[in-house]
């Protein structure tokens, strides 16, 4: 039977065989190093369970890293944040007011405009034509009254001149009739002759009256004249004024928001032309969550900006609580006045606006994140105290957002350990600020 030997059996019997003592520490480095490479991956592990171990137990010398938070002294300000839109107190609706042709547009749409510029031009031929015609009948209105001022009235006056002195005539004439009638001398035909003519001359001195009567002031004559110049007066003005109905001005300055008529089209009385948003005060229509509506008083300050420029906020004010919910979207409109509007804004832009609902000055501010049972009766903390975390009570007071205002059971520039860092009172731990 053959036995065959391992080389590597055969190089160990050959070198316990030929074992040499000068040579001895040569052999046996080659044979450490040799195990080494062999167990190399054993002998890793096993140093780094040893420096494992060596941490795990500073650690439990020294305690875990941990982020406190200090407790600090300053202003604390809760807020109601919403969303809504911009738009102005109220809007004009900008038309015609008489039926015409459009001559030309003059305004284009976001365009800002002064109190009585020309916005839109309809055609005035006819408006035109009418005002001509009513400058012709004020003309001849006031030539009847300057003919019965200047003529009627002085010819009037000469006629019942004339008249009068006839009547003292034929009154002379029939005295001397009647006298010689009297006495034998004159016949009855001179009489009844002398009679008719003082008829006739007393007749022309009422109808000279009456002339001058009507003539005058007060006179029917001078009343219907002067009604006539009175109503082509009106006539003209009327005229005038829907000769400059033709033009559309603006109302007040503002900036037209919407533009629905074009050069050529034919408009009526009633449609609306233009829209203009009045300049002046500057409205933020907002829907706030019902369950903030205890929270939001008239005259509150407010802080917004529009979303297009987020960085510059401007100041705004509660004025309007709509007294009714919307029931479908469990909210209520609530509107801010801008009394200081910025350049920027324009109607209808969305802007987010924190509502300042409550204040606190110079008061004791933590993280909500610190506090255990927020919500019980005896809220606590985990307060640095001798190098350990110490249970503590505390008194809370206002919360705004993720910071607390704490009334009692802390000081200024104490530490407190956050609930998320699973610390437990008298831990030892390293805090870190």
């Amino acid at each position: 039977m053959r036995v065959e030997s391992h080389p590597f059996e055969a190089a160990m019997l050959q070198t316990d065989t030929d074992f040499h003592p000068e040579t001895a520490p040569k052999s046996v480095l080659s044979s450490a190093g040799h195990f080494t490479w062999v167990h190399k991956w054993a002998l890793a592990g096993l140093l780094l369970l040893v420096v494992a171990l060596a941490l795990g137990a500073a650690r439990w010398l020294v305690g875990p890293e941990v982020v406190v938070y200090p407790v600090v002294r300053g202003d604390l300000v809760k807020t109601v944040v919403a969303s809504g839109n911009v738009e102005t107190p109220y809007r004009v609706n900008i038309g015609s007011q008489i039926t015409g042709t459009v001559a030309d547009v003059l305004v284009d749409e976001g365009q800002t405009v002064k109190q009585s510029q020309p916005l839109v031009a309809l055609e005035p031929s006819e408006l035109k034509s009418a005002v001509i015609e009513a400058q012709g009948a004020v003309a001849q209105a006031d030539a009847r009254m300057r003919q019965l001022h200047d003529l009627t009235l002085p010819t009037a006056q000469e006629a019942l001149k004339q008249s009068q002195a006839t009547l003292a005539d034929a009154q002379a004439e029939y005295q001397r009739a009647a006298q010689l009638s009297k006495t034998g001398f004159g016949t009855q035909q001179t009489l009844d002759a002398a009679t008719r003519d003082l008829d006739i001359a007393r007749t022309q001195v009422r109808t000279a009256q009456l002339e001058v009567y009507t003539s005058q002031s007060g006179g029917s004559d001078y009343v219907m004249a002067f009604t006539q110049l009175n109503q082509a007066q009106a006539t003209l003005a009327t005229a005038q004024a829907r000769l400059g109905y033709a033009t559309i001005t603006s109302p007040r300055d503002g900036v037209l928001i919407t533009r629905s008529v074009e050069k050529g089209a034919v408009v009526q009385p009633g449609n609306a032309l233009l829209v203009l948003a009045p300049a002046g005060d500057i409205q933020l229509l907002l829907e706030i969550d019902e369950k903030n509506l205890g929270l939001i008083h008239l005259g509150q300050d407010a802080l917004a900006s529009a979303d297009a420029y987020p960085s510059q906020r401007f100041g705004a004010k509660v004025s309007y609580i709509n007294p009714s919910v919307d029931i479908t979207r469990a909210s209520v409109e609530v509107k801010l006045t801008v009394s200081n509007p910025p350049d920027y804004l324009r109607q209808d832009m969305t802007v987010s606006v924190d509502i300042q609902v409550d204040k606190r000055t110079s008061t004791l501010i933590v993280p909500a994140r610190v506090v255990h049972d927020a919500t019980s009766a005896s809220p606590w903390v985990l307060v640095m105290r001798d190098g350990r975390p110490r249970e503590q009570v505390v008194r809370l007071g206002l919360q705004a957002g993720d910071q607390v205002e704490v009334l009692a059971g802390v000081s200024q520039a104490e530490q407190v350990v956050p609930v998320a860092a699973g610390v437990r009172a008298g831990q030892r731990i390293r805090p870190i600020t």
